[in-house]
């Protein structure tokens, strides 16, 4: 099984405040994710841009993840829009390296 890297990427539009008071209630659903290693989240405030990269054991976690309620959420949020996700396998030997948290 090779690990897998979820970059999501979206555009919203809400304050930042309000923003970061949703993901926080939400991050307890993420934290929840079978097969799901971590999560880390991420804003560009100045191009409203925000989402996350996560890390699976495995693409059938990352698939069933893609395919379920809390994607879905996220996906049909009506304060988001231009959501990209884009999927990596990773390279343990050279991440491991660089230290990377794998």
């Amino acid at each position: 099984m090779t690990k897998q890297i979820l970059y999501i990427n979206f555009k919203f539009n809400l304050p930042r405040e309000e923003y970061e008071n949703a993901m926080a209630e939400m991050a307890k659903s993420f934290a929840e994710i079978a097969g799901l290693q971590w999560k880390v989240w991420t804003m560009n405030e100045a191009e409203k841009e925000a989402g996350g990269i996560y890390l699976f054991e495995d693409e059938s976690s990352l698939e069933t993840f893609l395919a379920g309620d809390l994607a879905a959420q996220v996906k049909n949020h009506p304060a988001f829009s231009d959501m990209s996700a884009k999927p990596y396998e990773v390279l343990e030997g050279p991440s491991r390296t660089c230290r990377g948290p794998i």
